[in-house]
C-alpha cells in the first residue's frame, strides 16, 4: 500500500535544490559507508547496529538522539519503498512532491549520500492549503515523518482539488471534534511548556537547539511528547487522549513506555508515563489504578470575552 512521508533535505531545506535537480531524496547522519548489505528488514535490527556507530562519532549525544538519526536513516534508506509519495519543503513555504522510483544508492561524493531516486511533480503544495493538521504533521521536527494519514487530502491537494472537511481515518477515535480539538492543545501544550505544571519539572527533548520530543518515533508509532526531567533521572511519556477509546490510549502508553525503557532510557533512568484528556475519564483511572509510573491529568479551557 502506498505511504506518504514528509523528508527534510538537509537543515533549513538547504539541499532541497540540489535534489530537485538531480532527482533524489537523501540523508547523511555522518554514517560513511554502503548500507546496502546493512539494511534489516526490521529498524530496530538496523538501529542496534549503527547507534554504537553513530554514538563513537558523537560521543556527547545520547540514546535518544542515536535513535531518532538511525531510525530516520533507516525510513529513508529502506522503509521508504518505491512507489512512495514524500514531501520536501524547499525552504519557499512549499513543499516539493516526488514519488520515489528506485532502491536505496550510495553515492559518497555527493550531499546526503544514502539516497533513493524520486520522480519529481511538477507542481508543488503550498502550506497556506494545507489543513491545519497536516500543516502541523508536515511541519513537524526530525527528519522523516509518517503522513500517511493524510493520503486523502496529500491526493486531493496533488490533483489541484480543494477539500473542506477534515475525516479521521482512525478507528480508534471515538470523538473526531475532540480529537481536532486536542491536536490544537498538542501544539499549544509544546508552545507553552515552560509554563505548565510539567514544565517545572521536565523538559521536552532537543537536539541542536530544536524540539525533537514532538512526536518522537517508536516502533508502534509516534509518541506525542518525549521529556525528560531536569536532573535527567526519569524519562516522560506524554500522550493525549485525543479523543480515542481509553482502552486504546491506556495500552498505547504502555507500549510507548516499553519502547523507551527497552531503547533509549539509560540503565540509571526510569521512566514515567501522563495521559491528558478533556474530561475526567473514569476507565482511564481504575485501569491506571494497577498500572505502575502512568499518571492521569485533566485540561480546562477558559474562554472570555471582555468589553471595552
Amino acid at each position: 500500500m502506498k505511504r506518504y512521508y514528509r523528508v527534510m533535505l538537509g537543515a533549513k531545506s538547504v539541499h532541497a535544490e540540489e535534489c530537485k535537480s538531480g532527482s533524489f531524496i537523501g540523508a547523511d547522519f555522518s554514517i560513511t559507508e554502503d548500507l546496502t548489505m546493512s539494511l534489516h528488514e526490521n529498524w530496530k535490527d538496523f538501529n542496534r547496529q549503527f547507534i554504537p556507530i553513530w554514538m563513537a562519532g558523537h560521543p556527547e549525544k545520547g540514546k535518544v538522539s542515536a535513535g531518532l538519526s538511525c531510525g530516520a536513516l533507516w525510513t529513508i534508506a529502506k522503509g521508504i519503498t518505491k512507489g512512495d509519495i514524500v514531501l520536501c519543503p524547499n525552504g519557499e513555504g512549499s513543499y516539493m512532491v516526488g514519488e520515489v522510483t528506485s532502491n536505496y544508492v550510495y553515492n559518497p561524493e555527493g550531499v546526503l549520500p544514502h539516497r533513493r531516486s524520486v520522480n519529481w511533480h511538477q507542481n508543488t503544495i503550498s502550506r497556506s492549503d494545507m489543513s491545519d493538521a497536516l500543516r502541523n504533521s508536515a511541519g513537524s521536527i526530525g527528519t522523516v515523518s509518517d503522513i500517511s494519514k493524510y493520503a486523502a487530502e496529500i491526493e486531493s491537494l496533488i490533483g489541484n482539488i480543494q477539500i473542506s472537511t477534515i475525516i479521521s481515518t482512525d478507528e480508534t477515535v471515538e470523538d473526531p471534534a475532540t480529537f481536532a480539538l486536542e491536536k490544537y492543545l498538542e501544539e499549544f501544550l509544546v508552545s507553552n511548556w515552560k509554563h505548565t505544571l510539567l514544565g517545572k519539572e521536565y523538559d521536552i527533548f532537543e537536539e541542536d537547539g530544536e524540539l525533537v520530543g514532538q512526536q518522537y518515533p517508536s516502533d508502534t508509532g509516534p509518541i506525542d511528547i518525549l521529556a525528560v526531567s531536569k536532573d535527567k533521572s526519569t524519562l516522560l511519556v506524554v500522550e493525549l487522549k485525543k479523543g480515542r477509546a481509553s482502552d486504546n490510549v491506556v495500552g498505547q502508553i504502555q507500549r510507548y513506555m516499553g519502547y523507551v525503557k527497552e531503547e533509549l532510557a539509560e540503565p540509571s533512568q526510569q521512566v514515567k508515563g501522563i495521559i491528558i484528556a478533556l474530561e475526567d475519564d473514569q476507565r482511564i483511572k481504575r485501569a491506571l489504578a494497577v498500572a505502575n509510573n502512568i499518571e492521569f491529568y485533566r485540561y480546562e479551557i477558559s474562554f472570555r470575552l471582555h468589553k471595552n
